[in-house]
């Protein structure tokens, strides 16, 4: 009997041995590419804001339609910003400080390109690549041949000297350009498009990912959907935009440890 107890209490403790090793390795590997890396979150041009639901937010808030835009801006780069942060990224927030870096934004603003490209598969990544429009002659007229794949906005740096640049004043490693953020009304399948659509309301966040040698690092979307009676932009912004940044900051710590 003493002997079964014995060895029931030497595999045991093997077991949680074994077990601690494997739970442990991970977080350690996770580790060390956190603290390798330094982030810089690069908001969403005003422009390429669109929502479909700032009039129930008006009716509710009394807030302005500008008003609005800057809350989402401003709170979606401090999420993005506090998801890297509780995982020990350093984080360079350029809506931290708009009046030191009101210059440094407008500059990169200036060297980028959007391109509405197929959305990558995230168990899979791979950049999206450019495509050639497919064109065709029919009845002596030539039609370009739309897609219907899944499209998000990407951000493309014409200027290869921006993250080079970056990367030497700021000393980061990781640039995450948030491009495009969508906003959805109940039923709507896609913007400005009513339909029989989401029973909720939905948020796509559409990003682009760089390392410090311009290397497209993660792309896509990022969508969260929430009720329809929630018009609260702090509460949106503190309960949603914080699960996408989340949802964001996996996938970058993923594409890190390839």
């Amino acid at each position: 009997m003493k002997k079964i107890i014995t060895y029931s209490l030497i595999f045991a403790a093997n077991f949680l041995l074994a077990q601690s090793t494997v739970i442990n390795n991970k977080p350690k590997v996770e580790r060390e590419v956190v603290s390798a890396n330094k982030v810089m979150v690069i908001p969403f041009e005003p422009r390429l804001y669109l929502s479909e639901i700032d009039y129930k937010i008006n009716a509710e808030t009394k807030l302005t339609a500008k008003e609005i835009k800057h809350k989402f801006r401003d709170g979606l780069n401090e999420q993005l910003a506090l998801a890297f942060k509780s995982i020990k990224y350093a984080v360079t927030d350029l809506m931290e400080d708009t009046a030191k870096y009101k210059k440094e934004i407008t500059s990169i603003y200036e060297h980028l390109n959007y391109e509405f490209q197929k959305t990558p598969n995230q168990e899979n990544y791979q950049p999206p690549k450019k495509e050639k429009d497919k064109k065709v002659i029919e009845k002596g007229q030539l039609n370009v041949e739309t897609n219907a794949d899944d499209r998000f906005m990407n951000a493309k740096i014409t200027n290869a000297k921006v993250i080079p640049l970056l990367t030497a004043v700021h000393k980061c490693k990781v640039f995450v350009f948030v491009n495009q953020l969508e906003i959805l009304a109940t039923g709507s399948k896609q913007l400005g498009e009513i339909g029989e659509g989401s029973t909720k309301r939905k948020i796509i966040i559409h990003y682009t990912v760089y390392s410090s040698d311009a290397k497209e690092l993660n792309s896509g979307k990022a969508i969260e959907e929430f009720d329809e009676t929630l018009n609260n932009p702090k509460k949106i912004i503190d309960k949603h935009f914080s699960k996408i940044s989340q949802t964001i900051c996996q996938r970058v710590t993923k594409a890190l440890m390839k």
